[in-house]
């Protein structure tokens, strides 16, 4: 299998439903005090104000959220 190949299986595409139900859970956590899962300095966290949800958009677009999405293929449901 050829490396290319192999990234393009890891890619996972979500909808727009499982991307906002991600971000929203994420945003939710950082609010209630979870730790970030990203290094991000002082003058971003500032500039962002500390907003959860632009905290949670930018581990998300880095791909290190830990939570997962369980689909339901057709067949059985």
């Amino acid at each position: 299998m050829s490396k290319k190949k192999v990234e393009q299986e890891k890619e996972i595409h979500y909808t727009k439903y499982e991307k906002a139900r991600l971000l929203g859970s994420r945003a939710l956590q950082l609010a209630m005090g979870a730790p970030f899962l990203l290094k991000i300095s002082k003058e971003e966290l500032e500039r962002i104000r500390y907003n959860p949800m632009e905290i949670a958009k930018k581990e998300f677009e880095a791909g290190v959220i830990p939570i997962t999405v369980k689909r339901l293929l057709p067949h059985e449901r």
